[in-house]
């Protein structure tokens, strides 16, 4: 299997610009770019998804270079619905510098600032040496910039396009780079720096971009509820990566193998076979979280992360860090409480419907508190037991847990 035939069996692959472009990938040798504005302190999992791209052109022989846009990151990507807030110069050095790290760790390449080349730029010499060659009309054409018009564009924003065309301009002349590896949301902003090259020096370049990841109903993979799952462990713990990539849709989980990880074909297949045989025992989710958070965190994380996940389910829940453990029940029933008996605690929650039926439950061995079965029903509920000097984990049956969290009087 040719490179490309592997990208397009993954689902790597979403638009080309020239159909030349195949044969070049197949035979190695292009140097290419990927980059990224640093909007937050570390990259998320949606960022992971399309930055393992280096890795596998890499290997096929081709040189990657990571940019990482300070000065794209001032001005704003258009998003296609509403302008972005300008963020601090300070913030955005901040997170070019974590972003560089974190890049560099997991991909470990060239990583250039497009700041470096575009800070020194007068106003002037922006408009005659690339405004110039890109006509209104072919920006207006674009599509997050027509969606955007309807809730209004900066000039700013407006001007995106050019600056990742400039960007392409400046990677290709003074690096040698003649592809750009995107997410098919950046198809707008590439063709427009292959359109300031081709008339600036009359070469030809390349772009290519990758179908975004997503979830079934259409959103990013990466967001969770809002937030976004962070590769920075003191963001998004071992444990919560692990949850969110074991969680994932029996529907999309061979799509995220294909795309994701390095496993082969054949073992993919493999995996599929098993999944769809016995799907409850989510052997491709498994896969897919060991494969990731191997990759990311090591595999002393790995397997923590699976100790921690077994020791939930069986109960053990005194010897989970605090932040797993809430990671772990934050789907379960929460509820304040500043103390009482466990009879009480269990009425007043809702958990048991009197206090007869918290007494029969209690005596009957069938419910327990941090961890430990519980059979007297004026064991206090005090901050002095809570986990953390805060929670209570009650647990009822095998399975219904609730979280209780100590509030003051």
């Amino acid at each position: 299997m040719t490179l490309y035939e592997d990208l397009k069996w993954r689902g790597l692959v979403q638009d080309i610009s020239s159909p030349d472009l195949i044969d070049k990938l197949n035979a190695g040798g292009m140097s290419f770019y990927i980059g990224t504005d640093p909007t937050a302190d570390s990259l998320h999992l949606g960022h992971y998804s399309s930055f393992l791209i280096t890795r596998r052109l890499a290997a096929a022989g081709h040189h990657p270079i990571l940019l990482v846009g300070m000065a794209t990151g001032l001005i704003g990507d258009p998003r296609g619905t509403v302008e972005r807030k300008l963020s601090d110069k300070d913030e955005i050095k901040h997170n070019y510098e974590a972003l560089k790290t974190q890049l560099q760790k997991l991909f470990p390449y060239e990583v250039v600032n497009n700041y470096d080349w575009v800070k020194d730029l007068t106003i002037i010499d922006f408009f005659r040496d690339y405004g110039k060659y890109i006509n209104v009309g072919y920006m207006l054409s674009k599509d997050l910039i027509r969606r955007q018009m309807e809730s209004g564009i900066s000039y700013a924003e407006f001007s995106y396009m050019l600056i990742q065309g400039l960007d392409f301009k400046y990677l290709h002349e003074h690096k040698g780079v003649d592809l750009q590896v995107a997410g098919s949301d950046q198809w707008g902003n590439i063709t427009t720096g292959i359109e300031l090259i081709r008339k600036t020096t009359g070469d030809e370049v390349y772009a290519m971009t990758m179908p975004l990841v997503t979830d079934s109903h259409g959103n990013k993979f990466g967001k969770s509820e809002g937030n976004a799952v962070w590769l920075d462990r003191n963001k998004t713990s071992s444990y919560e990566l692990y949850q969110f990539l074991l969680n994932s849709e029996d529907s999309e989980v061979i799509g995220y193998l294909k795309r994701l990880t390095f496993l082969s074909r054949e073992e993919i297949e493999e995996i599929e076979r098993a999944h769809l045989a016995a799907p409850e025992q989510r052997l491709a989710q498994k896969a897919l979280a060991k494969e990731i958070l191997k990759d990311l965190h090591g595999e002393g994380a790995y397997e923590e992360a699976v100790q921690i996940s077994e020791a939930l389910f069986a109960g053990d829940v005194k010897n989970i860090p605090v932040r797993d453990l809430l990671a772990g029940l934050r789907n379960v029933p929460h509820f304040e409480t500043g103390g009482g008996t466990l009879a009480d605690v269990l009425t007043e929650a809702g958990i048991c419907s009197s206090k007869r039926e918290a007494r029969e439950l209690i005596g009957n061995g069938a419910l327990t508190v941090n961890g430990d079965i519980v059979k007297d029903a004026n064991f206090p509920i005090a901050k002095e037991n809570a986990i953390a000097g805060c929670y209570f984990v009650i647990r009822r049956g095998k399975k219904k847990y609730y979280v209780g969290e100590w509030k003051d009087n």
